[in-house]
């Protein structure tokens, strides 16, 4: 059992008797603690990301070195946090699961399937601006216009600054990836009788629109669940799929988990986005301390972690801009995202698919366009002939010009499998009488003793093997 699972599980076990009955009441949660302890999430992931690039790279000591200290920063920082009340270890847990992910897809060369979330540079944040603390009651009811509930208070005016400025580009690529997903997305908010622009606004915000965005805190999708909150709202593994990156299903968890927000805080705004973002119960504890406060008092935003005071505003901010682009000179393109779906007439994956199909019609090419769109597909796994592939309409008759038996789609093979050059080799070796990890590192021409045992989880000093064992020899010569 790996060590980080090894010291957190006993506190798990701990923090869930804490209320059991007779137990002594817990004490109040120390917001500033607790969101110090969140913090350490971030740090150690990045750590850990610097390790594998250490990695990629064959600096091994660095790399085992870097990794095991991130390991073990989370590990204790979820141990203190097991038995912090008001902490949620679930967290940390979800963390160490991505941290896994992680470190497989650099060991498989997969990488390319995951997107990571950006966060925003605190030098260029501007939403920190003090306004004043006057209590204002939001109220969202089905249908009603986000023009009648959005205040252009400090906050939102500075979020607006930053997305017409340094991040607009990241708006224009969220209102494209949007429209292209937006039959999926839009009849659910639709349906439930929420603003089209609040749904724009947190897709924005969350994932820029890119269905396999995953942060370093492990939350994934483009509406950004964490894996256990996810599963409280239906999204689950699917035959190995995991449906937090499917467009339709996570925005059904997304009103699921806004609405019962609004249930429990008088159907307020900007708490029901805090929660999403901070902890429902975080906020739910903060509004219980101060239940006439606004999100924007210092009773309530002033304890919420930095990431969270921002993200409010940011997801106004977006929404009005949906809204109101003509009156901020913003331009959304024009784009013909009527939906359809081809059967592929040869073996192609997605990737040489958005190779053949070109640029036309698309300032980037369309290769995110069909990731988003078909998001149970690897991009790089070659699907079988027939395979029904969603794509905007407008691209079918490119799909048979150019990547039914033509060069386009010939080009885009070729390219396919120069992927497997950069990639070192592997083959199976079967441990034979005498062998040691010595003798097979020297005997095949393999970069290191460490190297391949890392490779096949042999545990250090002693690096034990067995007659018969099968080991994966990769990037050797022999």
């Amino acid at each position: 059992m790996p060590r980080f699972i090894v010291l957190l599980l006993p506190m798990l076990a701990l923090a869930g008797c804490a209320t059991a009955p007779g137990q002594p009441v817990a004490a109040q949660p120390d917001e500033a603690a607790i969101n110090a302890l969140y913090e350490t999430i971030d740090s150690s992931v990045r750590t850990y990301e610097d390790a594998l690039d250490a990695l990629r790279t064959d600096d091994h000591k660095r790399a085992r070195s870097d990794m095991d200290l991130a390991v073990s920063e989370l590990a204790q920082a979820g141990s203190v946090c097991a038995e912090t009340p008001g902490c949620e270890p679930q967290r940390f847990m979800a963390a160490y699961a991505n941290l896994l992910t992680l470190r497989s897809d650099v060991l498989t060369g997969a990488a390319e399937g995951f997107v990571e979330v950006e966060q925003l540079p605190e030098s260029e944040s501007m939403i920190l601006a003090d306004i004043p603390a006057a209590a204002r009651s939001v109220n969202l009811l089905n249908g009603e216009d986000l023009r009648d509930i959005i205040a252009l208070n400090g906050p939102v005016n500075a979020a607006l600054h930053d997305w017409l400025t340094w991040m607009r580009p990241n708006l224009i690529d969220a209102w494209e990836n949007y429209q292209y997903m937006r039959h999926l997305m839009w009849p659910v908010y639709e349906k439930a009788g929420l603003p089209e622009a609040l749904l724009f606004g947190i897709l924005a915000k969350e994932s820029g629109g890119r269905v396999h965005a995953v942060s370093r805190a492990g939350a994934a999708g483009p509406l950004q669940f964490m894996p256990h909150t996810g599963s409280r709202f239906g999204l689950r593994r699917d035959n190995g799929f995991d449906q937090r990156f499917d467009p339709a299903l996570s925005t059904q968890a997304n009103v699921a988990y806004l609405n019962e927000r609004f249930a429990e805080l008088n159907n307020n705004l900007e708490l029901a986005l805090a929660a999403y973002n901070g902890g429902e119960g975080r906020v739910l504890r903060l509004t219980r301390r101060a239940p006439r406060a606004s999100f924007w008092s210092a009773e309530i935003r002033a304890q919420l972690p930095r990431e969270t005071q921002d993200y409010v505003p940011y997801v106004l901010a977006a929404a009005w801009l949906f809204l109101h682009p003509e009156d901020y000179g913003l331009e959304f393109p024009q784009l013909d995202t009527q939906p359809a779906s081809i059967a592929l007439a040869a073996p192609m994956t997605l990737g040489e698919l958005s190779v053949c199909l070109g640029q036309a019609g698309s300032r980037a090419g369309w290769f995110r366009t069909l990731r988003n769109l078909n998001p149970r597909y690897e991009p790089f796994d070659r699907l079988p002939p027939g395979t029904e592939v969603a794509l905007p309409a407008a691209l079918m008759q490119t799909y048979d010009a150019q990547c039914v038996d033509a060069e386009p789609a010939q080009l885009a093979a070729l390219l396919h499998e120069s992927r497997d050059d950069r990639r070192p080799a592997s083959r199976i070796y079967t441990v034979r009488q005498g062998d040691t990890l010595s003798t097979i590192v020297a005997r095949n021409g393999c970069p290191s003793i460490q190297a391949l045992a890392r490779e096949n989880n042999i545990g250090a000093p002693r690096y034990l093997i067995r007659p018969g064992q099968q080991l994966t020899l990769t990037g050797c010569r022999g």
